[in-house]
């Protein structure tokens, strides 16, 4: 019988997606993104084991509270494509049931991206740099693990939102936004970009954990300087 680890189970999220969302968040993540702010969600080891129906029936309680509202479930992490196979079950269930389903995700995960994608709605795309170095000192792993996902999305046709944090000296600059217009343009089925602003909120698990964060002498993001470079991305994006 396959079963899953996940963290925790929100019932009322409203960054997740269309609507009202219930987010279950996987255990597991292969990335260790400098600005991580829930590493508790890093090892394997940790989290509830779960089967795809007991899961299905946690979602089905909040049902109600999503359905209204043009919502659904949003599946995030840690790294929700680490686990395929519990993965491609729930998300079966979910559309039995008629449920709207979104994957919350960086795109490095362990294959079977087909299948996934047949069942999902929506992909929330989360890309940490957009070249292979960066991405490398950024997160510890390469850029080809998002780039073979970037491959079976635009197979799939599956919409898209896509999300980027700018971080202070790392990801705020005009040139590496140049280079993040060059990979949007290359997506047909991307339906909305949100540049997100670098915050210290997660340091204190950190602390808790004895992990040390390594941007704890990073300030937080300037929301001002976020919306000049939202409106140089849109310019080269009608370019």
């Amino acid at each position: 019988m396959i079963k899953g680890r996940i963290h925790s189970i929100e019932s009322m999220g409203l960054v997740d997606g269309p609507g009202i969302r219930t987010v279950v968040f996987f255990q597991g993540c292969p990335l260790r993104c400098a600005y991580c702010h829930n590493p508790d969600t890093w090892t394997m080891q940790d989290g509830i084991e779960i089967t795809p129906r007991e899961l299905l029936n946690k979602l089905l309680r909040f049902r109600p509270y999503f359905e209204k509202s043009g919502g659904g479930v949003t599946f995030s992490g840690g790294e929700v494509l680490l686990q395929p196979d519990f993965l491609i079950e729930i998300l079966k269930l979910c559309k039995e049931n008629g449920i709207h389903t979104t994957l919350d995700t960086s795109g490095f995960g362990l294959g079977k991206y087909d299948e996934i994608l047949k069942y999902t709605d929506l992909v929330l795309l989360d890309i940490k740099h957009v070249d292979d170095t960066g991405y490398r000192n950024l997160t510890g792993q390469s850029k080809k693990g998002l780039d073979e996902f970037l491959n079976a999305l635009a197979k799939a046709g599956t919409k898209l939102w896509i999300r980027h944090v700018i971080v202070p000296k790392i990801t705020d600059s005009e040139e590496h936004i140049a280079q993040l217009a060059h990979i949007i343009k290359q997506i047909d089925n991307v339906e909305k970009i949100e540049l997100l602003p670098y915050h210290t909120l997660g340091v204190s698990k950190y602390e808790k954990l004895g992990i040390n964060y390594p941007l704890k002498n990073t300030p937080s993001m300037d929301k001002e300087k976020i919306k000049e470079l939202e409106n140089l991305l849109t310019q080269l994006l009608l370019c």
